[in-house]
């Protein structure tokens, strides 16, 4: 009963704060009508949110500054997206970077090893952003973020009732598997990442 009648007390003092700060609907620092931002195609950032296959990249895009792109309308941008199963059959992940050498005996600290990470994140989503399109997906090379990493394309001739992007293999290794449009570039998912070397 004592529960009870303290938890009216509360509710009702809580209810009269809220009920007092309250911005009246009539202020003139709120606009007369509400008209909602729409785009008729959505953003890399959108189609992103919403592939479930492209969670992971997305997590480790999202990481970096380089991401703010892919919601920016004017960008054009061709992402190289790994499926959620390629990044996961990865012997060593994104923000592991390349194999340590020998064991030295040198201890690093927390911050640096962080620092590692992140630096290993960016060049790894770097590397599969392309600053262009669209993008002519025959044969050829084209530069990504990552600074000296260029990807080439080969597409097999002869597929005339397949979309352009069917068939064709990345990087000598990873395939096309799908394709979605947006207002400031294309994502392209791959059944495999691109390599840093």
């Amino acid at each position: 009963m004592r529960f009870a009648l303290f938890s009216a007390l509360i509710l009702s003092g809580a209810s009269l704060v809220w009920s007092q700060e309250q911005i009246p609907l009539g202020s003139s620092k709120m606009p007369e009508t509400y008209t909602p931002q729409t785009n008729e195609e959505p953003t890399l950032a959108d189609l992103l949110t919403i592939e479930a296959s492209a969670s992971i990249f997305y997590t480790y895009a999202r990481e970096v500054e380089l991401s703010q792109s892919f919601a920016d309308q004017a960008a054009r941008l061709t992402l190289l997206v790994p499926t959620n199963k390629a990044v996961m059959a990865l012997a060593r992940k994104p923000h592991q970077g390349a194999a340590p050498p020998v064991d030295t005996g040198v201890v690093i600290t927390e911050e640096e090893l962080d620092a590692r990470s992140r630096e290993n994140v960016v060049r790894w989503v770097s590397a599969h952003i392309i600053p262009a399109h669209p993008l002519a997906l025959s044969s050829g090379s084209h530069p990504t973020l990552l600074h000296g990493k260029n990807v080439t394309f080969k597409a097999p001739a002869g597929q005339p009732e397949q979309p352009e992007w069917a068939h064709v293999i990345v990087d000598d290794g990873a395939h096309i598997v799908a394709a979605r449009q947006a207002v400031n570039g294309v994502v392209y998912m791959i059944d495999d990442t691109v390599k840093l070397d």
